[in-house]
């Protein structure tokens, strides 16, 4: 905060609680100013009376009068004045998460010490996976884990990276990218039509027999690579089956042509510099034990 600003705030503070407190004595009175104890005013059958203010609702006035001018030396609120006791949230705020992280430290570690197989089982380690995944992982995976367009499902046992302790540690740990190359460009619009129609031959889709003939050489020419001879995926590359009707960008022709022609680009973030190794230990077991 400038000098500039800190002045005007100092200043316009002061101000404030120096007219408030000189409107209060000015307008007190301990007696009523009329004989009648009215202000003359009257409408719908309502007199207004003239009462002086009762002296516990005027003394009460002064008091939080009083006790806001404390709060603004022993906390900050004054520009740049920090307050006699420095206090801050940022710093309340660490103490705080602090204590609970030496709390449940113990916890944690002694969980971290145990397979994830066997922890996956356990009630309180499916508990707290559930309430790390609810902030951290829902937003893609959906509340429920079951994905959407894009982002995989994590509970139905199939895995572009692979399934295992290890390998779900590993996407959590340092996350993935993936990329699926367009292909348009290399084999033409005909060409991108003629994949489509193998590729739903596969799932058992009936297809010009034409059409998924010629699919069928240009998918061995330039996608064995990555989904292999016989369209069944690469784990190690986070290459999908093409044949078990799981699509996490849609199955119908329109969206395989898309990801044939155009490509896709998937990003899981790495969760290492946000969660500590207990942490991720257990979100891992939560979401083993939705595939198991």
């Amino acid at each position: 905060m400038s000098d500039f600003w800190s002045i005007w705030i100092i200043v316009l503070t002061v101000v404030s609680i120096g007219g408030i407190t000189w409107i209060l004595f000015a307008n007190r009175k301990t007696t009523a100013v009329s004989e009648d104890q009215t202000t003359g005013h009257e409408y719908d059958g309502i007199t207004e009376l003239d009462n002086p203010l009762p002296a516990w609702w005027f003394y009460m006035f002064v008091f939080t009068i009083l006790w806001g001018i404390g709060y603004l030396i022993f906390y900050p609120g004054m520009g740049k004045f920090a307050g006699l006791l420095h206090w801050t949230q940022v710093e309340q705020h660490q103490q705080r998460t602090g204590a609970a992280e030496e709390k449940y430290r113990v916890i944690r570690d002694g969980y971290l010490a145990l397979p994830v197989e066997e922890i996956a089982i356990d009630p309180a380690v499916r508990k707290m996976g559930m309430r790390l995944f609810q902030n951290n992982c829902a937003q893609c995976h959906g509340a429920d884990a079951k994905g959407s367009l894009g982002f995989p499902n994590l509970a139905d046992g199939e895995w572009l990276y692979g399934g295992s302790p290890e390998a779900i540690k590993a996407s959590i740990n340092d996350g993935r990218q993936a990329a699926m190359p367009g292909w348009r460009d290399i084999i033409g619009d005909d060409g991108v039509l003629d994949v489509t129609a193998y590729l739903l031959s596969l799932q058992g889709e009936t297809q010009d027999a034409a059409k998924t003939t010629a699919g069928e050489k240009v998918f061995q020419t330039y996608c064995v690579a990555c989904h292999g001879a016989e369209a069944g995926g690469n784990q190690a590359l986070g290459a999908p089956s093409l044949k078990d009707g799981i699509w996490l960008y849609g199955g119908s022709p329109e969206q395989i042509r898309q990801s044939v022609g155009v490509g896709r680009s998937g990003l899981m973030p790495a969760h290492k510099e946000m969660l500590n190794e207990a942490k991720i230990h257990i979100l891992a077991a939560y979401v083993y034990g939705l595939s198991q």
